[in-house]
């Protein structure tokens, strides 16, 4: 269930607050694919099926950066921020991979307001710890601390 947030006091009360949980999105070969056109990366873990399927995860895996990427389509599911004039990916204070995303395999995003501070300009900052679950996985797919900035 997405939280609609309408404006700087109700980002502001979402403090402490758990985001819950997106649906489960499945990682196929042409995303990767896409992926590594996009980017240039091209490793055979990632791109190469049948090499992959003697390595090390018994098949291909999506880049780590893949994974951080849907990071965005995913926490559109937890929250939709309304009654602002701008928004703004500020960065990540910590970013882990401790496990790889199986192609063929599913994610879905959790996410925590850690904080939600006023900053210059008439903006609030957010802290927001997000795990990218990785379906059958005993840890997490990736673990990540954003920075998000929302201006009135």
């Amino acid at each position: 269930m997405t939280i609609t947030a309408n404006g700087l006091a109700e980002l502001k009360a979402l403090a402490g607050r758990d985001l819950g949980h997106s649906a489960w999105l499945e990682i196929g070969q042409d995303r990767v694919n896409a992926f590594a056109d996009t980017t240039g990366d091209h490793q055979w873990i990632h791109t190469d099926p049948d090499r992959a399927a003697g390595g090390p995860f018994g098949g291909t895996i999506a880049h780590g950066y893949l994974t951080l990427a849907l990071v965005i389509p995913l926490f559109g599911e937890l929250l939709d921020v309304r009654g602002v004039s701008m928004s703004v990916n500020y960065g990540l204070d910590k970013l882990r991979f401790p496990s790889p995303v199986k192609v063929g395999g599913r994610i879905r995003l959790t996410g925590t307001v850690v904080s939600v501070e006023e900053v210059a300009g008439n903006g609030v900052q957010m802290l927001i710890d997000f795990i990218v679950e990785a379906d059958g996985s005993a840890k997490p797919a990736c673990v990540a601390r954003a920075v998000y900035r929302h201006y009135a």
